[in-house]
């Protein structure tokens, strides 16, 4: 039997959810499965941006609610708060994982190994095993800090992958979740997972695109 070998998920408590959920149905939807940890600011925002619940003891039924499809044995839930949870370790295995979004003071305790919480450690190891890890900032404007956190990260081996859409084929037709889209796909594309959320660039113009060069 293969070993489980999930991508690991850390939403922080930066506004930004709807690139979180796009993120993980794109990596479901591809097949792959995920550990999804959710810290304790990321909560109050994804309530107050999508109305959604989720609780440590009813996650199954609060993430399939937010997500808006059936979890399967896809993705795993670790509390914030579990220091002790396999992704804290090394030895667990994961293929990498991405912090989306990414608030300035999760990046900064991941820069300088603050381990605050299971999110934070989660991604000190990945960052210290060599694997894959994206980080996808959202807040702005930034601070001298914030970049030398962000500076840091990419210095540590990290994928810095701001939240900032592309408007090419699309200018103000594009849909909130186009642009959600484009940001997602970014971050698929940062892992090497294939996805469909947007059109490639071909190098051509062409009048007859939809938004974010969609067919």
């Amino acid at each position: 039997m293969t070993p489980r070998t999930p991508w690991i998920v850390g939403v922080s408590g930066a506004s930004g959810t709807p690139y979180a959920k796009t993120v993980l149905l794109g990596l479901l939807d591809a097949g792959h499965p995920v550990d999804l940890v959710i810290s304790k600011a990321a909560r109050l925002t994804l309530l107050d941006e999508t109305g959604a619940t989720v609780r440590d003891a009813h996650w199954k039924d609060d993430v399939a609610a937010w997500l808006g499809r059936d979890l399967g044995d896809d993705l795993t839930y670790w509390p914030a708060s579990d220091l002790a949870a396999g992704p804290s370790s090394g030895s667990y295995p994961a293929a990498g994982m991405v912090v989306v979004p990414a608030s300035t003071a999760a990046c900064a305790g991941i820069a300088i190994g603050l381990s605050k919480d299971l999110l934070q450690r989660a991604a000190e190891v990945n960052l210290k095993e060599r694997r894959r890890t994206v980080v996808v900032p959202r807040e702005t404007p930034v601070t001298r800090s914030h970049l030398e956190h962000l500076i840091a990260l990419h210095d540590a081996g990290a994928v810095v992958l701001p939240a900032s859409p592309g408007f090419y084929g699309a200018g103000a037709t594009a849909t909130a979740q186009q642009l959600v889209d484009f940001v997602a796909g970014k971050v698929l594309d940062a892992l090497g997972v294939t996805h469909t959320l947007f059109a490639r660039w071909t190098g051509e113009l062409n009048a007859q695109r939809s938004p974010l060069g969609g067919p």
